[in-house]
Formats: C-alpha cells, structure tokens, sequence
C-alpha cells in the first residue's frame, strides 16, 4: 500500500472530498502539520510515493504573512522532483510547485471566487479531464509557471488554474475537492478575509454537487497520471 505525504497549512485546508477517493483506492495518505506544536517537515521524501501541498489560507508564498515552513518544503519538494515523485499542488502548494520546477510566485491579493476552468488540452489527464467543470479558489498570490509547464485548464478570463509538470506531477489554483465548510473555517480562524466571501460561500453551496461529481473523473485522471496505483 502507497502512501502520501500531505503538508497542511491551516487546520480548515485539508484532502477535502479528495479524501474518499484516495481510500477507496487503498492510497494512504499521512498528513504532517508543521504549524501545530511537534509538527515538523519530514526530512527526506524516503517512505513516501508521492507528496500533496495543500493550500494555505490567507497565507502567501511571496506577499502578506508567509508560510512559516516554506524553505523546509521547498527542500523537500525539490528532493521529491529529483526521486521522479509525484507532486500534487493545491492553491498555494499550485505557487510551490512552481517554484521548484523552475519559475516563481508573484504578488496578488488573497482572494476567493468560484471559477469556470475550461480544458485547454485535448488529453489532459490521459483523457479525463471534463471539458468544463467549477472550481473553488481560496489563495494569496500566484504561479509563474516555468517554460516546459503545460496549461490543462484554464479560467474564463484565460488564467491557467491546472497545470502539469514534466509526466507526473500537477498543479491546481483551486481545490478540486472543496468542501463549503473549509471555507467557513477559514473565515473564523482569521482575522483576514477576501471580499465578497459571502457570495463566493453561496455560489459554493450551490455547485457543491457538480464539484463532486468532476471530481470523480479528475481523480481518475490523477491516479493514472501519478501512477499511484501502479507496482513500486
């Protein structure tokens, strides 16, 4: 049985819907909290086959208060890259993913919409990527993908929010597997919040069926991209 090392940021983020989809698949996942007291980075990528960077709330990479651990993950990350591991990046795991690949984060404000990502390259996900599907994103700042990066999804104002680097590892601006309450929780355990939060909560509750069921396929399309169910 594989398991994942998943670095969370804030209690609220965290697998999601995500979650069910890898259990059923016998994926185990570990997750390691670094913000809690005794959490720490893991130091090497050994045991593990494949790491998940979740998003990290208010919490940027480049602008406002960063992530505490970055240098930590960026190192295990990098080494996570160099064992051919696959890396799956969410929000501001999308910027770190990135940033360890070859290009960078740059500034932008925290914020939280429901966006439309359409499908911008015919076989993404070998195939089952839908050609339309919602999308929640909750994050501060934004990646500045690397040259050899190729764009699978993009917003309707033609923004990347999914992108692949080289044959095994993914980056997502928004949580494919949001739930409204991470939302909530997030709300509550900061002081921060974007504007227009209200609306976006609503608008999530609203398309929470549809985020699950595109779910559904993506993770088809994860599994077999990351090789997760394939023999060590």
């Amino acid at each position: 049985m594989k398991t994942l090392c998943v670095l969370q940021h804030v209690e609220a983020e965290y697998l999601g819907l995500m979650e069910d989809h890898f259990e059923s698949r016998a994926i185990r996942f570990h997750y390691v909290r670094p913000f809690t007291p005794g959490g720490v980075v893991p130091a090497s990528a050994e045991d593990f086959a494949g790491l998940i960077v979740l998003g990290a709330g208010p919490l940027g990479i480049v602008s406002g208060s960063l992530v505490p651990s970055l240098g930590l993950e960026l190192r295990l990350a990098g080494e996570f890259l160099k064992r051919r591991l696959p890396i799956v990046g969410i929000g501001f795991g999308a910027c770190l993913l990135a940033t360890v690949s070859g290009g960078g984060a740059e500034e932008a404000p925290l914020r939280c919409s429901i966006e439309t990502a359409v499908r911008s390259a015919p076989h993404a996900l070998g195939g089952h990527l839908p050609d339309r599907y919602p999308v929640a994103v909750y994050m501060r700042d934004r990646p500045v993908l690397p040259d050899h990066a190729v764009v699978l999804a993009k917003a309707m104002n033609h923004e990347p929010l999914l992108f692949q680097i080289g044959d095994n590892s993914l980056g997502f601006l928004g949580h494919p597997g949001m739930k409204a309450g991470m939302i909530e929780d997030l709300i509550m355990a900061f002081e921060e919040a974007p504007a227009g939060t209200a609306n976006m909560l609503a608008a999530l509750r609203h398309t929470q069926g549809e985020i699950s069921a595109s779910l559904r396929e993506i993770m088809v399309g994860v599994i077999k991209l990351t090789h997760l169910m394939e023999p060590s």
